[in-house]
């Protein structure tokens, strides 16, 4: 059957160049991505997108609606943050920050690839270049892994050990944009804007597309993507 892998596909930055890993090292990828009421769907369209160039053995994207609780500028009717000086970003958790978003992520690939016979889950979280999410923390990755290992049928028979995978979880921004370029992953598809124009162009002012454009500039590379 060969290696298999869930891989969570936003569309981004991080998470292709995460598929592009798992791709690399010989999996057969399996990408997931999640409509959860976000405003900015246009990333769905480069999930789907990644996942058909880098030939993914399948890809689903599932519906949970998030704005059913709200409590973020993702989902609900709140202001994205624009203009965050860059020594801010990080400092405190933003109010783009989605109540238990990974963590519901993570459980639903955790159910895929037990279904599937896939042991490991690939997670394009990132702990220096990012907002200050609690959720991509890698103290929260390991609780989550040995949950994971707890909860499931595979892990309680000895099957099978999961294990979730972060390879950005200590790479800076521009570190991620090199590996994904020798990975051959064409940026100009890839979308990171949490407030998008209405052609899906990005607002250039989000702390997301803060640490993207930081992240080009650092690797000295200029960023491909359609800003407004």
């Amino acid at each position: 059957m060969g290696k298999r892998a869930v891989v969570l596909a936003s569309g981004g930055v991080d998470s292709t160049t995460c598929m592009a890993i798992a791709v690399s090292e010989g999996y057969e990828v399996y990408a997931l991505s999640f409509d959860y009421g976000q405003r900015h769907r246009h990333e769905l369209r480069c999930a789907a997108n990644a996942a058909e160039r880098m030939g993914a053995a399948g890809h689903k994207v599932i519906e949970v609606d998030l704005r059913a609780f709200g409590g973020s500028s993702l989902t609900d009717e709140m202001e994205v943050p624009k203009d965050t000086p860059e020594a801010e970003i990080g400092a405190e958790i933003p109010s783009t920050y989605v109540p238990a978003r990974n963590t519901v992520f993570l459980s639903l690939a955790l159910a895929w690839a037990e279904v599937l016979g896939a042991e490991d889950i690939f997670i394009g979280v990132n702990a220096l270049d990012y907002s200050g999410y609690p959720d991509c923390r890698p103290e929260y990755i390991a609780a989550f892994e040995k949950m994971a290992n707890l909860a499931t049928k595979t892990g309680v028979e000895g099957t099978a050990v999961i294990r979730i995978r972060t390879p950005l979880i200590q790479m800076s921004k521009a570190d991620i944009i090199r590996k994904g370029i020798e990975l051959g992953v064409d940026f100009a598809r890839t979308h990171s804007c949490y407030d998008p124009d209405e052609q899906g162009r990005s607002c250039g002012r989000c702390d997301s597309c803060l640490l993207r454009l930081k992240g080009f500039r650092d690797a000295g590379i200029e960023d491909p993507a359609p800003y407004s």
